[in-house]
């Protein structure tokens, strides 16, 4: 199939998602990105928030992503951030209590981080 994506949603420490997609939704540090096929080579830096990714079979895919790194080029996108939770993977519960701590640290990156998490999850549910 030539009309679609091929997606890498990478960790520091494995591939969280890859697979074929049809559109791919993240933040960067110039606002949010939606890339379709033969989008023109990019290269950005994200912003902790949600991805969110329509794949070509089977139901939209959210994850929670840290400051990292977008790659477009050839119909191949790469998505690569230290810390990546698929939204499958994230306690709500424990994300709130984090969120809690991280306002009361008056920690904006932890807030950011914190609030793309239970966002993610929401989105999926």
């Amino acid at each position: 199939m030539t009309d679609v994506l091929q997606i890498e949603l990478v960790a520091a420490d494995r591939v969280v998602w890859s697979g074929e997609a049809t559109e791919i939704i993240a933040r960067t540090v110039d606002g949010d990105l939606g890339i379709l096929v033969n989008h023109a080579p990019l290269l950005s830096l994200l912003v902790e928030g949600v991805v969110n990714i329509t794949p070509v079979e089977g139901a939209a895919v959210f994850a929670a992503v840290e400051e990292g790194f977008l790659s477009v080029a050839h119909n191949r996108v790469s998505i690569l951030s230290e810390d990546t939770y698929l939204a499958s993977e994230i306690d709500v519960a424990a994300a709130k209590t984090e969120l809690e701590a991280a306002r009361a640290a008056d920690d904006e990156a932890a807030v950011r981080r914190a609030d793309a998490k239970i966002r993610a999850a929401e989105k999926a549910s």
